[in-house]
């Protein structure tokens, strides 16, 4: 059997903050396979960025391994450091911040091939400059080459992220909050792109969103994980967990997605919390994470044991004792 392109096995990623202790990723195991589009979902400060920085190596993890085609990255000599590096590639959230305000398009794309000799001469450099603008659609390329970022929209900057990402032939790319700072009306066509590209190119994407929708529309055929302050608390194919969630908290997600459809919104299932707040990294619930929020609370298991994540079905797996039928709630039936 193939090995995955990315695994990342059982991460924790402690920051110490005014000398505290503070687990941001929590013993999470996720990996992604060739081609494959995996999607982490969840609420802000619930450790998708880090998940990402940690598997395209822009941070070590505190404890687990870090894998690209079964080999620890932390433990690779340079030569397979080198290359690493250049198959795994990341879109960062903010394209105003990730581009260099005093380059070019052209020097901003011009960097990445010359710092991996990928060609020969200034011809070679242009011609592939000009291919990479017209992959993104930044056309006419003659009018972006010599563009400075500030004289770009924000979808055209993150298109221009998205093209230095290509510079090297990615295999694998973290797509953080790729769609997120721009406007809702180029967000499809951004998603397309970057669609298109998948299906063309073939590369693996673990794409980082808080919005379920784009989840769904972007990785359909993938999977998608539901983080909850750190913890993996639901995982599964796209239709399993859009059509079939299983942990409150995924059901809670869904329930806010708003439908094109009126019909639709009025007959939704609204899922009501227990409580709107979230809690602190610094003094987590003990037991379940979620369960001062959680609708389906039993006391005496939630509040005291940390649920396994449990397969329900094939390839779906889950966090919650009520889910995996570890406990009966009194309250579903009430």
């Amino acid at each position: 059997m193939t090995a995955p392109i990315l695994e990342l096995d059982n991460v924790t990623q402690i920051f110490r903050v005014h000398n505290r202790p503070m687990a941001a990723v929590d013993g999470v195991s996720l990996t992604v396979n060739e081609g494959e589009t995996v999607c982490l979902v969840g609420e802000s400060g619930c450790g998708k960025t880090t998940m990402g920085k940690i598997a395209c190596g822009l941070r070590q993890p505190t404890y687990g391994r870090v894998l690209f085609r079964g080999q620890d990255i932390w433990k690779m000599d340079k030569k397979a450091w080198t290359e690493y590096r250049q198959a795994v590639q990341i879109i960062h959230q903010d394209p105003y911040a990730s581009l260099n305000p005093v380059q070019t398009v052209s020097q901003i794309l011009s960097a990445p091939l010359q710092r991996h000799g990928l060609v020969k001469n200034r011809a070679q450099m242009r011609d592939r400059i000009y291919e990479l603008l017209l992959t993104v659609d930044l056309t006419p390329v003659e009018d972006f080459y010599d563009k400075f970022p500030h004289q770009l929209s924000g979808g055209q900057r993150q298109r221009l992220s998205v093209a230095r990402a290509l510079t090297v032939n990615p295999s694998f790319i973290v797509a953080d909050e790729s769609v997120s700072m721009v406007d809702v009306s180029i967000r499809v066509s951004l998603l397309r792109m970057l669609g298109n590209l998948r299906d063309r190119l073939g590369v693996a994407f673990l794409f980082i969103t808080h919005d379920l929708a784009i989840a769904k529309y972007f990785a359909w055929q993938g999977r998608i994980g539901v983080m909850y302050v750190g913890r993996m608390v639901e995982m599964g194919s796209t239709p399993q967990v859009v059509n079939h969630p299983e942990h409150p908290y995924t059901r809670a997600l869904l329930s806010a997605v708003p439908e094109a459809d009126p019909e639709l919104t009025r007959h939704k299932e609204r899922v009501s919390l227990r409580s709107q707040d979230i809690p602190s990294l610094f003094n987590l619930p003990i037991g379940c994470a979620f369960h001062p929020r959680c609708p389906l609370f039993v006391e005496g298991t939630c509040d005291r044991v940390e649920p396994a994540l449990l397969p329900v079905e094939d390839g779906h797996t889950v966090a919650c004792h009520v889910a995996t039928g570890q406990v009966v709630a009194r309250e579903r039936a009430a």
